[in-house]
């Protein structure tokens, strides 16, 4: 691949044209086209495909996992992950996880993560569990928080999943989420074509250079010590949009920047913050529309570039986790515009009340033509910190299917044949209405969305 300066691609010697949404141009992997995108929405629909791909696996399964609960299951009375996980190691396929092991300033989140503890390894012990495990840690005071699955790496079907989406009761939900409390709102896509490549490379680097690989409780399982091969061919192309692996990676985390196929060697021992200049870029580039889901929005780069967008008149709804008293008071301040939509989301319970649900998902989509889907959450851990992957990608069906299947959860409202100011325009209106029942103590809404 070869690119030019600006937003203007060449690749394989084909101009593409202008990209109206630029891309990272200090990234570890380059941007690809011929690939197809399917977005999961919630975990109950993604965990379900994702079993459906490690069941059909012909040669591996590889994973990167930051929790894993032990009362965790999978859809349709699979079990649990491990579980999942046991059964396709048994028919021979190569199953690897690298899993997170928090430090001595995470500690406190070791509660919920899968990082080889003892009763960790009697687990493993009783199943008679051929999958092979590297624990890793991450920058002190960070954390390991890519969630990727990769099937039949290095094959013509290549398939990956990459989002936010964790391996624990709350985020194995329906996409109505109706019924009990506490339920995460959460996102993952489907990726197959030659990006796929780069989700294997990062794969391998993490794999072969993990933290605890070295100490007598840093992996398990009969070939876990031996390292991977990094990837050496691009698969076919599976669709039509243009995408670029991104990610965070603290530096000083791993040595071996080994180029990707078609891609060029890149200094990883000095950092990646490939995402970060991808949101700032592509929101300074929004001419019409900005939506955006995040856990937390709270680095002040961001914040700014979303008020630049607001002043150049671009309609932006963001939503967050339901929770009026936690809203970053830089981030209410843009409530200012009459075209910005801060917003939260609410099921109907089995009691009639409203219960809020934790948006989890880490997603930005931009003039209905551009997006991102991974694990990178909007503060300071996120953007400079912990390990992070997502995929951005220019493809206006892809946007477009991905917006419209979010807002008819939001809105349980069609808007597909809206433009996309016009559908997040709505989204603000019935968000506000919402907002008057709420207040009033009327259950009765629209959707889900409401105004914060």
């Amino acid at each position: 691949m070869r690119v030019t300066k600006g937003a203007l691609l060449l690749i394989d010697g084909a101009n593409i044209g202008n990209l109206s949404i630029p891309y990272a141009t200090r990234a570890s992997y380059p941007v690809r086209p011929g690939n197809a995108l399917h977005p999961l929405i919630d975990g109950e629909p993604a965990f379900r495909r994702i079993c459906e791909a490690i069941e059909q696996a012909k040669h591996s399964v590889w994973a990167t996992v930051t929790f894993m609960w032990a009362t965790c299951l999978m859809p349709d009375g699979r079990g649990t992950p491990l579980d999942v996980l046991n059964r396709a190691s048994e028919r021979g396929i190569d199953v690897r996880i690298i899993f997170w092991r928090p430090d001595a300033r995470t500690e406190h989140l070791k509660t919920n993560a899968f990082w080889g503890a003892s009763e960790h390894v009697e687990k493993l012990k009783e199943a008679d569990s051929r999958v092979l495990i590297r624990w890793d840690q991450a920058e002190p005071g960070f954390c390991q928080h890519q969630k990727s699955w990769l099937v039949d790496a290095g094959t013509e079907t290549e398939t990956s999943f990459l989002g936010g989406i964790n391996l624990n009761p709350n985020s194995v939900v329906a996409p109505s989420h109706r019924g009990v409390a506490g339920q995460n709102h959460d996102v993952y896509i489907e990726l197959a074509g030659p990006s796929a490549v780069d989700i294997h490379h990062n794969f391998v680097q993490r794999w072969n250079e993990a933290s605890e690989r070295n100490l007598p409780d840093g992996r398990w399982g009969e070939g876990s010590a031996h390292d991977l091969p990094f990837p050496t061919k691009v698969p076919r192309r599976r669709g039509e949009s243009l995408v670029q692996i991104q990610r965070t990676i603290h530096s000083g985390r791993y040595a071996n920047g080994h180029a990707a196929p078609q891609g060029v060697d890149y200094s990883i021992e000095e950092g990646e913050r490939s995402n970060f200049d991808q949101y700032c870029s592509a929101i300074g580039a929004a001419r019409s529309s900005v939506y955006m889901e995040n856990q937390v929005v709270a680095v002040p780069e961001i914040i700014e570039c979303l008020h630049q967008a607001l002043q150049r008149g671009v309609e932006i709804v963001v939503v967050v986790p339901a929770e009026d008293d936690k809203i970053p008071e830089h981030l209410s301040h843009l409530a200012a515009f009459n075209h910005f939509t801060l917003a939260g989301i609410a099921g109907l319970g089995d009691d009639g009340n409203r219960n809020p649900v934790w948006v989890h998902s880490k997603l930005m989509l931009v003039d209905g033509e551009w997006g991102t889907v991974g694990s990178c959450n909007l503060h300071h851990y996120s953007l400079f910190g912990n390990c992070e992957m997502n995929a951005a990608f220019w493809d206006t069906k892809a946007t477009r299917m991905l917006l419209d299947e979010l807002l008819l959860e939001h809105l349980d409202q069609d808007v597909s044949g809206m433009d996309d100011r016009a559908a997040l325009q709505l989204f603000g209106a019935i968000a506000r209405s919402n907002r008057r029942r709420y207040d009033i103590g009327d259950c009765n809404w629209q959707g889900l969305a409401f105004q914060l």
